[in-house]
């Protein structure tokens, strides 16, 4: 069995890109390029939008200033090409313009990740994720969890993810924090979990 380490990526960007334009035409995965790693996604149901929906709504209500982009794709490693797709990047509006398909992370506030029905979530979202949004220096990861019912607020980027972690189950109040400093009621979230 091969060991796979993360000091080499598995390929280069130029050959995700081919990859992904052929794969384009396929109608039910996303892919994502993380730590010179494919990821593969399913494609969102209805209650995933319905989560992002709800975030980005709570969001405007408590800071009109900023806007829920959903699934921009941002460049996420400092020292290596890497880019992924968040289900919802927070910025001010027009942060993107200008800044084509791969986006600075710079202006984002926090990253929202809604967990898919597929094996490969965990690897992906709890795990591959934080780790690179950290990296990314974006100042909060949040990530709703359908499978366990939870929302996670990941904090206070560091190199090698986020120093503060909590995780509350669908129901309790979360609260977002600085630079955010949005409180939100999670009860609803309940309708969108299987």
């Amino acid at each position: 069995m091969a060991v796979m380490t993360t000091e080499r990526p598995q390929m280069e960007l130029d050959q995700f890109r081919n990859i992904a334009a052929i794969a384009a035409e396929r109608e039910d995965v996303v892919f994502e390029f993380i730590n010179g790693r494919i990821g593969v996604k399913p494609v969102p149901d209805g209650d995933h939008g319905e989560i992002i929906r709800w975030v980005s709504k709570r969001c405007m209500q408590h800071r009109p200033d900023l806007w829920l982009y959903a699934e921009q794709g941002l460049k996420v490693e400092r020292y290596r090409a890497g880019h992924a797709k968040p289900d919802g990047a927070l910025a001010h509006d027009g942060a993107f313009a200008g800044q084509g398909e791969w986006a600075d992370p710079d202006q984002v506030l926090m990253v929202v990740e809604v967990t898919s029905y597929d094996a490969d979530t965990h690897r992906r979202d709890r795990v591959e994720k934080p780790v690179a949004y950290a990296e990314a220096g974006i100042p909060v990861y949040l990530l709703i969890d359908r499978q366990a019912g939870t929302v996670t607020v990941h904090s206070e980027p560091r190199g090698d993810g986020y120093g503060n972690i909590s995780t509350m189950d669908y129901g309790h109040e979360v609260v977002l924090p600085t630079p955010l400093g949005i409180t939100l009621d999670t009860e609803e979230l309940k309708r969108y979990s299987r």
